[in-house]
């Protein structure tokens, strides 16, 4: 893929059932992910932990097919300023052509421009039917990304720094 291309990202359960899609257009493909600009898409706003996300709001997104998890930067509509990081603990992305797939596992990070940092969702984790090495692979995907955020909380997808 190249910057421009269109694709539609599809975010799967467990199951890998269909739980929602939308449509990106391609920022840059990278050898083990890719950077990807999309648009908040719900009709109304929806507060979240201390952040409303608004219809219109500019989501970079970088998927990786080499890490258990991805990482969208969120920026506010109106004044551009960067409102926080929302990482999903993943499966590996799937990229094929005009579409992009992941396997969402419940766990989540939230973390603020401030550097304050949520971890969300750790009982649905929890009761994940998942294989116990996966499990673990997962957390400790999670817990390097927390270190990441405190070393360096400007990790920007915008400034290319991934």
């Amino acid at each position: 893929m190249i910057p421009g291309d269109q694709l539609t990202i599809i975010k799967l359960g467990l199951k890998r059932e269909e739980l929602w899609r939308y449509p990106a257009t391609v920022i840059n493909e990278f050898p083990n992910g890719i950077l990807i600009e999309a648009f908040f898409n719900r009709s109304n706003d929806l507060p979240f932990h201390g952040v409303t996300f608004h219809p219109g709001d500019r989501f970079l997104e970088m998927y990786y097919t080499d890490r258990r998890y991805n990482i969208f930067e969120v920026y506010d509509r109106e004044t551009l300023d960067l409102k926080c990081w929302y990482c999903n603990a993943s499966r590996p992305a799937e990229i094929e052509p005009q579409k992009l797939y992941y396997v969402d596992l419940a766990l989540d990070l939230l973390v603020f421009p401030d550097g304050k940092q949520l971890l969300l969702d750790e009982v649905d984790f929890g009761l994940l039917e998942i294989p116990e090495q996966e499990r673990k692979d997962t957390l400790q995907a999670i817990l390097s990304l927390q270190d990441r955020f405190r070393w360096d909380g400007n990790i920007l997808l915008a400034d290319g720094r991934i």
